[in-house]
C-alpha cells in the first residue's frame, strides 16, 4: 500500500446501527453564563484550542479533534445514546458556558459524545492513535461500534490504538461515554462539587482537554523521561518505544536553545545513542541553567533507528536545573535551586475560568496567568488540587515560573487496585503515579504536594516514601497545612491572613503554604452578586494594597529566621471567592505591577540575620497600663498634648474572654474603645514596627501621626509596618501611643506594642 499523508476531515454521516443522532438547528454559540473572559469572543468551532497539545513530544502528522461533537445526557446505566440532544464544543466541559451546553450532570447520568472523521490510507504497519489529554472521569470509547478501551482518571492523558477498528469506508465514527460521580465518589476531583459554595466550585464532567489523532509507524516512540544532572553536566534521557525490535537504537541530538521568546538554532550536538528503554547519559558542557530569571531550554530530537533507517522522530526540550532541600551555612534548611538558596514566593493558583471552568478559553488565556504572575513579581505558583494541560507547564517552562504541583484531592483512598499492599493500592495512587509520570520532565515543577489540609489524606508516610523513591529529583511536601505526619522534605503550615512560620526542624524545611486571602469585590466582575467572600474583605483598592504590603513586610524577618517559601491566596477570584490578585474574568488586576515587583524584590535577596528588640511591650507577658475611654472623645484625642486626665486607667489587653488569642487585663464589651499611653523611646538603629492583636477594626497613632489603619480581626499577635510619616514623628524621649478599636461582630480585643527590627547584612 502506498504511503500518503493521513487525511482526517470532519464529516456528517447518516444514522448508525447503535445510535441515532440529530444536529442542533441553530449555529453553535456559548451559553449565557454569569461572567466571561475577553478571550471568549475569539472561540469558534473552527479554531478552538488548535495548538499541539503535547509540547514535550512533538510530531508533525496529527489531527485536532476539538470542535463540534454531538452530545447526549442519559441515565448512567444506558449502554449508548439512542438520540443526541444537540452539539457541544469540545474541549469545554458540559457544565461550562463555552461548551454551548452549560447543564448540570449528576452521578446518576452519563454524557455521550459522537463525531466522525475521514481516514486516508495507512502504510503497511502504520497505526492510528486516538489521544485524549484529559476526560473527567470514567471514559469508555468506541470506534465504528467497537470498544477500543476505557480509562479512569480525570487529569492524565490516555491513548487507544484504533487501527484495527477502522473500516474501509471514508467516514469513521467515534463515540465516547463518560461517567463522573463528582463529590459523591472517592476519586480525585479537587474542588469540584455538585452544590458550589464557599471554596468549592462548579463540577466538571467529560472531555475538558484536547482530543486528537496521530499517525505513527509500526515501531515508534511513545515516551521520554528526562533527568538533568547539573553537577556532572549531563542529562539522562530514557526513550520508551512500541513495536521496536531487539536491534533498535535511539539517537539524541540537541538542535537549538531558547530563553523566553527567543529560540536560537545551533549546530547539532549529539547527546548520545543507546537502546530503547535504557537511560542515555548525554553531556551538556557548561550548561545554561534553567531558573525563573533565565529559563534556558535545550531543544532536541529523538530518533528511533531500525536496520540503519530512522523510522520515527520526535522533538522535545529539557531544562538543566536542580531542586532540593538542604541546610545553609547556619544549619537552617532552605529550598535550593541550582545549588543556591532561593526564597520562593507565589500565589495559590486554582486554574478555574468563569466561561470554561477547568478549561481556559484559549491558549493565550492559559498563558496569561503565567505572564501576570511573573509581572506581579512572583517566582512561583502553587497549582492547587488541579492538574493543568501540558501547555500550561510549557508556558511556565518558557517564561520561568516555578511550580509546586498539588495532587487533586479526593475523599479517601478510593477503589482498591492490586493486592492492597504494593503501589498503587488505590485509584488515588493510580492517578498520583500518572501525574508524576506525565509531568516529570517539566523543569518548572520543583515540588510535589500529594495532600492538602487533610482532604482525603491517607497512608501519608507510605505514599510520601514511595514518591521520594520514585522521583528523587524534587522535594516532597507531604501535606500542605494541617495534618502533618512528620514525613517528606517540607513542614508546611497555613495561616490566614498571617504571615507565620513553622518551627525550625532538623530534617525538613519550613514553608507557609497558604496565607493572605485578602478580598476585594469588584463590581461588574463578580460570579455572584451577594455570596462573595475573602478571608479578609476590603472596600477600596488602597486599603487592600496597604494590608497586602503589611503582609509582605512581615515576611522579610521570617525569611532570615528560616522561612523558605510563602504562598499567597490567590491568583484570581474564583466563583464566590474575591481574594484574587485579579478578578475572575482576568479583566482587572487589583495590584500595581511595578509596585508589586518592588516590594517582592527584597524577599529574593540573600538574607542576613534579624534582631527583634521590644521598644514598648504588649501585655502578652506583663499587663501594661493605659488610659482609656469607651465614650467618643473630643477631636484631637490622638495628639501628644491632648488632656486625657479624665479617662479611666486600666491594664491591657482590653476585650472579652472568649476572643481567640486574647489576654484580658480589662473587660471591654462596648462598641468602641480609645486608648492612650505615654511611651519612652531611645535612639533607634533599626525600623519601628507595631506588634498588635486587634479584633476588629483598629487605628494607631504615634505622636499624633497615623501609623496604621487596619480592618477585620486577628486570632493572635502580629507585626505591622508603620507609615513613614509616623516613623519620622517618633523622637528619642517621650512620645504618645494612641489607639482606637471598633467592635463590628463576634469577639473583641485590642493590645498594641512597638518593636525595633534590626537587619544585619549577610556574610560575603
Amino acid at each position: 500500500m502506498t504511503t500518503r499523508r493521513l487525511n482526517l476531515l470532519l464529516a456528517v454521516v447518516p444514522a448508525f446501527s447503535i445510535v441515532q443522532f440529530t444536529h442542533a438547528a441553530d449555529a453553535w454559540k456559548p451559553a449565557k453564563g454569569p461572567l466571561t473572559t475577553r478571550w471568549a469572543k475569539e472561540v469558534t468551532p473552527e479554531n478552538v484550542h488548535k495548538e499541539y497539545p503535547r509540547p514535550q513530544m512533538v510530531r508533525e502528522n496529527w489531527m485536532n479533534l476539538n470542535g463540534l461533537w454531538d452530545y447526549a445526557i442519559t441515565p448512567k446505566d444506558a449502554e449508548h445514546a439512542h438520540q443526541f440532544d444537540g452539539q457541544i464544543l469540545v474541549p469545554f466541559p458540559v457544565q461550562s458556558a463555552l461548551s454551548g451546553v452549560m447543564k448540570t450532570v449528576t452521578p446518576d447520568q452519563r454524557v455521550w459524545y459522537h463525531r466522525t472523521f475521514k481516514a486516508g490510507d495507512l502504510a503497511d504497519g502504520e497505526r492510528l492513535l486516538l489521544h485524549f489529554q484529559a476526560v473527567d472521569w470514567h471514559t469508555v470509547v468506541f470506534v465504528n461500534d467497537k470498544k477500543v478501551g476505557e480509562h479512569k482518571g480525570g487529569y492524565d492523558p490516555f491513548t487507544f490504538d484504533i487501527t484495527k477498528a477502522l473500516t474501509g469506508y471514508d467516514e469513521q465514527k467515534i463515540v465516547v461515554g463518560v461517567w463522573d460521580p463528582t463529590d459523591q465518589g472517592p476519586q480525585p476531583r479537587g474542588k469540584q462539587v455538585l452544590n458550589p459554595r464557599g471554596i468549592w466550585y462548579t463540577a466538571v464532567t467529560g472531555i475538558w482537554q484536547t482530543a486528537w489523532l496521530e499517525k505513527v509507524p509500526a515501531a515508534s516512540i511513545h515516551s521520554l523521561k528526562i533527568v538533568p544532572d547539573i553537577d556532572n553536566e549531563k542529562v539522562h534521557i530514557t526513550v520508551g518505544t512500541s513495536g521496536a525490535g531487539k536491534s533498535a537504537a535511539v539517537n539524541l541530538t540537541i538542535t537549538a536553545k531558547s530563553v523566553r521568546e527567543t529560540t536560537t538554532s545551533m549546530p547539532p550536538i549529539k547527546l548520545g545513542s543507546g537502546k530503547p528503554g535504557q537511560p542515555i547519559a548525554g553531556s551538556v558542557p557548561s550548561p545554561s541553567l534553567w531558573s525563573p530569571d533565565e529559563p534556558n531550554l535545550y531543544h532536541f530530537t529523538a530518533e528511533l533507528v531500525e536496520s540503519g533507517e530512522v523510522v520515527d522522530t520526535v522533538t522535545s526540550y529539557f531544562g538543566m536545573r536542580k531542586s532540593e532541600v538542604k541546610k545553609d551555612e547556619a544549619g537552617v534548611n532552605r529550598l535550593w535551586l541550582n545549588n543556591k538558596v532561593l526564597f520562593q514566593l507565589g500565589p495559590l493558583d486554582q486554574g478555574w475560568w468563569p466561561d470554561g471552568l477547568y478549561t481556559a478559553a484559549t491558549d493565550e488565556a492559559l498563558e496569561y496567568d503565567v505572564i501576570a504572575t511573573r509581572k506581579l513579581g512572583y517566582n512561583m505558583a502553587r497549582k492547587h488540587v488541579k492538574i493543568e494541560p501540558a501547555r500550561w507547564y510549557y508556558h511556565c517552562d518558557r517564561l520561568g515560573l516555578l511550580v509546586w504541583q498539588d495532587m487533586p484531592s479526593g475523599r479517601g483512598p478510593g477503589d482498591v487496585v492490586g493486592d492492597g499492599k504494593t503501589f498503587p493500592r488505590s485509584q488515588f495512587e493510580v492517578e498520583l503515579k500518572a501525574m508524576v509520570d506525565t509531568f516529570h520532565n517539566h523543569p518548572s515543577i520543583v515540588m510535589w504536594v500529594p495532600f492538602n489540609e487533610g482532604w482525603g489524606q491517607h497512608e501519608t508516610e507510605s505514599i510520601v516514601a514511595w514518591m521520594q523513591k520514585y522521583d528523587p529529583t524534587r522535594p516532597i511536601n507531604e501535606a500542605s497545612g494541617w495534618s502533618d505526619k512528620g514525613s517528606g522534605d517540607v513542614k508546611d503550615i497555613h495561616k490566614y491572613p498571617g504571615p507565620a512560620m513553622p518551627p525550625i526542624e532538623d530534617k525538613r524545611v519550613g514553608v507557609l503554604g497558604e496565607f493572605g486571602g485578602l478580598g476585594l469585590p469588584v463590581d461588574g466582575h463578580l460570579w455572584w452578586d451577594k455570596r462573595n467572600w475573602g478571608y479578609r474583605t476590603y472596600k477600596t483598592t488602597d486599603e487592600l494594597r496597604q494590608n497586602y504590603d503589611n503582609l509582605i513586610v512581615n515576611l522579610r524577618p521570617m525569611i532570615s529566621r528560616g522561612l523558605a517559601a510563602a504562598v499567597y491566596t490567590q491568583t484570581s477570584d474564583c466563583e464566590g471567592e474575591v481574594n484574587g490578585l485579579m478578578t475572575y474574568d482576568r479583566a482587572v488586576c487589583k495590584f500595581d505591577f511595578e509596585h508589586m515587583q518592588s516590594i517582592h524584590a527584597p524577599l529574593y535577596k540573600p538574607q542576613g540575620s534579624v534582631i527583634v528588640k521590644p521598644v514598648v511591650p504588649t501585655s502578652e507577658k506583663e499587663a501594661q497600663t493605659w488610659r482609656y475611654t469607651t465614650e467618643k472623645p473630643a477631636d484631637g484625642w490622638q495628639a501628644t498634648d491632648f488632656d486625657d486626665s479624665g479617662w479611666k486607667e486600666g491594664k491591657g489587653g482590653f476585650g472579652t474572654q472568649e476572643t481567640p488569642g486574647a489576654i484580658i487585663g480589662t473587660e471591654w464589651s462596648s462598641n468602641g474603645i480609645w486608648l492612650r499611653r505615654t511611651i519612652e523611646v531611645s535612639e533607634l538603629s533599626g525600623s519601628l514596627q507595631l506588634r498588635m492583636h486587634h479584633d476588629e477594626d483598629a487605628e494607631v497613632y504615634l505622636s499624633g501621626v497615623k501609623a496604621i489603619a487596619t480592618s477585620g480581626y486577628l486570632t493572635g499577635y502580629q507585626e505591622f509596618p508603620i507609615s513613614p510619616a509616623a516613623s519620622k514623628a517618633v523622637k528619642p524621649g517621650k512620645n504618645v501611643l494612641a489607639v482606637h478599636c471598633k467592635q463590628t461582630r463576634g469577639g473583641q480585643f485590642i493590645d498594641v506594642g512597638l518593636i525595633e527590627v534590626i537587619e544585619k547584612p549577610p556574610k560575603e
